[in-house]
């Protein structure tokens, strides 16, 4: 176990900052000297001063921080954790949505690899996609890759047409409606909060629907006292130390993502005393993409 004073130390010899989405295990947040959704910590990378960047999250998210900081290391505490959904789109099929369709914008979740940015014309998150996709001047919205979202978003802007992509969070599509039924006859005062991410099925259960900290900012402000929560389960550790008083319900076939679980406390120590698992992004990709990234600060 590392103390605040080792820590402090080990941040200061590597010049280091430590980025850790909600999902990483609680003791990775503990430390952490930033933590949130995609949308927030695209942000901090894009400014943060320091020479080397440790983020805890999966891969997508260190080449995000790589592409808006190439001069800068970015390190993952372990380098095998991915995005399933990330791999869920075919850029062939982007390309012969260009072909088919005129007037068209490319949206792509920050879900999602440096190359399939590079076919993007901007990036969006479950925070901010809906205010994107409403300024984009595009009749046409090609949303990718997560079909959860994007229909989310076609809801809330029916005056664009979209097409969608295959693509999904195995985490949220596999959430079982009758397992938050189950949650509901328990719990009747209970409000239902769900990420767009999950199914169909999940978000008709629901009483509000939005990204981790929509979430998290709805059980603060909410004079109701219990929550069931439709989402990965590492966002509970925020809410207990947000609001400890309010009781919080997760579906009984736990929603945990492993690739985020690899982010271990001895992973983060591991990497910032030691080095490796450097991001790399070739620049010829790189430049484009951060286009997108770029784009999507802009206008969100």
């Amino acid at each position: 176990m590392i103390n605040d004073e080792e820590l402090t130390v080990l941040k200061k010899q590597r010049d280091a900052v430590i980025l850790a989405h909600y999902y990483a295990a609680p003791e990775v947040q503990d430390i952490a000297d930033y933590v949130g959704d995609s949308f927030y910590l695209s942000k901090v990378a894009a400014g943060i001063k320091c020479r080397t960047i440790i983020f805890a999250g999966v891969r997508f998210m260190g080449e995000c921080a790589k592409i808006l900081n190439p001069q800068k290391d970015v390190l993952m505490p372990d380098d095998r954790a991915d995005c399933f959904m990330a791999h869920m789109i075919d850029n062939e099929f982007i390309k012969k949505c260009r072909e088919k369709y005129d007037d068209l914008a490319v949206v792509c979740y920050v879900n999602s690899t440096t190359e399939t940015k590079v076919y993007s014309d901007v990036c969006v998150t479950s925070s901010n996609a809906v205010n994107i996709v409403r300024k984009l001047p595009n009749k046409n919205i090609l949303f990718i890759p997560d079909k959860n979202l994007g229909r989310h978003v076609a809801m809330q802007v029916p005056e664009k047409h979209f097409i969608f992509n295959d693509g999904f969070c195995p985490i949220h599509e596999h959430m079982r409606a009758s397992e938050i039924s189950t949650l509901k006859k328990l719990h009747p005062q209970a409000k239902v909060l769900a990420h767009p991410e999950c199914n169909e099925d999940v978000i008709k259960l629901a009483d509000y629907i939005g990204s981790t900290s929509g979430i998290l900012n709805y059980a603060a402000k909410s004079d109701d006292k219990e929550f069931i929560i439709a989402t990965e389960i590492g966002i509970r550790h925020k809410l207990m130390r947000a609001n400890a008083e309010k009781n919080y319900y997760f579906p009984e076939t736990v929603p945990k993502c492993l690739n985020m679980k690899l982010n271990t406390l001895d992973s983060v120590i591991k990497v910032l005393k030691n080095g490796g698992n450097a991001i790399q992004v070739d620049e010829k990709l790189a430049g484009p993409a951060r286009k997108t990234l770029v784009r999507m600060l802009e206008l969100a």
